[in-house]
């Protein structure tokens, strides 16, 4: 599984992370043991185009 952050917050910066597959994984940067929140693609991309 591949984890990505955004670009903008940096290499450093404490943000979410993405695994991006058939379902949508999300976690936190600073708690990576502490789990992740699942969703549906479709659930994700609504949120994307919302955000836009």
């Amino acid at each position: 599984m591949t984890w990505r952050k955004s670009t903008y917050t940096g290499q450093e910066a404490e943000c979410v992370e993405v695994a991006l597959a058939q379902v949508v994984r999300i976690r936190d940067t600073k708690d990576r043991q502490g789990g992740t929140l699942e969703t549906s693609t479709r659930s994700w991309d609504a949120l994307l185009d919302d955000l836009r």
